[in-house]
């Protein structure tokens, strides 16, 4: 197609394959904001739910754990089960950006977006 225009042809495949990437990027996204992750803690007891993104979702909290004497307990409780679902949502975001990346023939831990 640009034949005879010196580089300007690869300067075309690597814009269709930025389009292209952009484009997969965008598909990611919506599907990790579609993704959910559970995040536990006290063995259970206070599970979070969260988007792929790191968006919380919803608390699923035992009710043995209500006792006015465990306060603490159960605040700390909820924030490690929070934490976790956030570790496994950033986890999984870094998965599937892994595969998009490598996918693309592009190096692993290379950072997206740019």
């Amino acid at each position: 197609m640009l034949k005879g225009l010196g580089g300007l042809g690869d300067m075309g495949k690597m814009m269709k394959a930025a389009q292209e990437m952009q484009g997969k990027m965008a598909e990611l996204q919506e599907e990790l904001g579609r993704t959910v992750v559970l995040g536990e803690s006290g063995a259970g007891l206070v599970k979070a739910r969260a988007t792929a993104k790191g968006e919380l979702t919803g608390l699923d909290i035992d009710p043995s754990i209500f006792n006015g004497d465990d306060k603490e307990m159960v605040e700390d409780l909820i924030l490690a089960a929070i934490k976790d679902a956030q570790a496994k949502a950033q986890e999984k975001t870094q998965d599937e950006m892994r595969k998009l990346t490598e996918g693309m023939g592009l190096p692993a831990d290379m950072k997206l977006p740019f």
